[in-house]
């Protein structure tokens, strides 16, 4: 079963009215103060009004009267790992920043910025935190507003050209819009580039929440169905996790096998090496690693200090994935481990492991191939025959 987020984007999105969603589905304002305040940030204040009239929340971050602080990217990833934030919103954090970053120095010709002023930063760990005790694990979203002009408290509603870079990157869906709208926030863009899925798949609807973008009766509303996703037959399970890359064009086949072993050793789910040319003809290899959000900076660090490389990329994904149950399967070989594969309640395939067949191959002193096919008469007999008899 899959806790989903569904949302109405069609009067635009901020990172306020998102986080008004969230505490109107049930979010504990005292929670997210709590993961804030672990963070030791200072220079932000996080204020939840009633909306006249109407029912939702209008939650926003707002700054003192003097000037908020700004944090620096290494102070930034010191207060993640040190604070009680999950690696999930810390991860996430730092990958919704660096999108915003890197894209507003490319609109600019310049160097990325070396600051994230104090608000984003609170900002969007809140919505992260709202995500997580909430128990979302898909965040899907309607089409987008692509409007013109302004807002009724003269915001300019059409994205800015930063803003419509990451999301044409994102694949994100777009419908025109005339009316009023609030457009879509540059931070709440690099994080529907990170999380979102622009689709709605059937889902049943457990609450509904509301945001607003001003305390006033004519504030725009973001629409937050809360729900859940029922894995029937033939369902993969979903899961996120960060995938690293970068291009190698001067390091031997023996110090890339290497790498490949200490990646593996350090955590990494699956390393991949593909050939490719770089400038000056010259082949290389891109090195693509998939892992855990909590393992993406051990890893990437591994990578700049195992390889040449001077720069990994960094981008969190959404994975589908089958059931795996491992089984003992008595075969007249003796008993053999065996991993068998579902979609939901439906059995795929199932197989014995290379080490297993390995195994007993020695210790019966056969060919590994007809270890092989002992294992797989018996599977078919046994496992597979079984679930098409149900």
């Amino acid at each position: 079963m899959t806790k989903i987020a569904y949302l109405d984007c069609s009067a635009g999105v901020t990172g306020d009215m998102l986080l008004g969603g969230l505490v109107d589905c049930g979010l504990s304002l005292d929670t997210v103060n709590e993961r804030l305040a672990s963070l030791s940030l200072t220079g932000y204040t996080l204020v939840s009004e009633s909306v006249p009239t109407n029912k939702g929340s209008y939650v926003t971050i707002t700054r003192p009267t003097q000037t908020p602080p700004a944090y620096t990217w290494t102070a930034i990833e010191t207060l993640l790992t040190s604070s009680h934030v999950s690696p999930f919103v810390g991860d996430t954090t730092l990958t919704t920043l660096q999108t915003v970053r890197e894209r507003l120095a490319s609109r600019a010709g310049t160097q990325a910025t070396d600051t994230v002023p104090v608000l984003a930063l609170a900002r969007v760990i809140s919505i992260l935190v709202g995500l997580q005790e909430l128990g979302i694990t898909q965040l899907s979203l309607s089409p987008l507003p692509l409007t013109s002009g302004q807002t009724s408290h003269n915001k300019a509603a059409a994205p800015t050209p930063a803003t419509l870079e990451i999301l044409r990157r994102a694949g994100a869906v777009w419908q025109p819009s005339t009316g009023a709208s609030e457009g879509i926030s540059l931070l709440i863009a690099a994080l529907f580039a990170t999380l979102g899925r622009f689709d709605m798949p059937p889902f049943s609807i457990e609450r509904v929440g509301y945001g607003y973008s001003v305390t006033s009766a004519q504030a725009k509303r973001l629409c937050l169905y809360l729900g859940t996703v029922q894995r029937g037959v033939g369902e993969a399970d979903t899961d996120w996790v960060t995938l690293l890359s970068t291009n190698i064009d001067n390091m031997s086949g023996e110090l890339l096998g290497g790498v490949m072993e200490r990646l593996l050793a350090a955590g990494a789910l699956d390393v991949s090496y593909t050939p490719m040319q770089m400038k000056k003809n010259r082949p290389a290899t891109m090195i693509t690693v998939m892992c855990p959000l909590e393992k993406s900076d051990e890893l990437a660090y591994l990578l700049l200090r195992e390889t040449t490389t001077l720069g990994v990329r960094v981008q969190q994904v959404q994975r589908l994935k089958a059931q795996r149950t491992v089984q003992v399967l008595d075969t007249p070989l003796g008993p053999m481990v065996i991993k068998v594969k579902r979609l939901g309640t439906t059995i795929v395939s199932a197989a014995a492991e290379y080490e297993e067949c390995q195994r007993i191959a020695s210790e019966h002193k056969m060919p590994l191939a007809d270890v092989y096919g002992v294992a797989q008469h018996w599977i078919a007999k046994t496992i597979l025959y079984t679930e098409e008899k149900n």
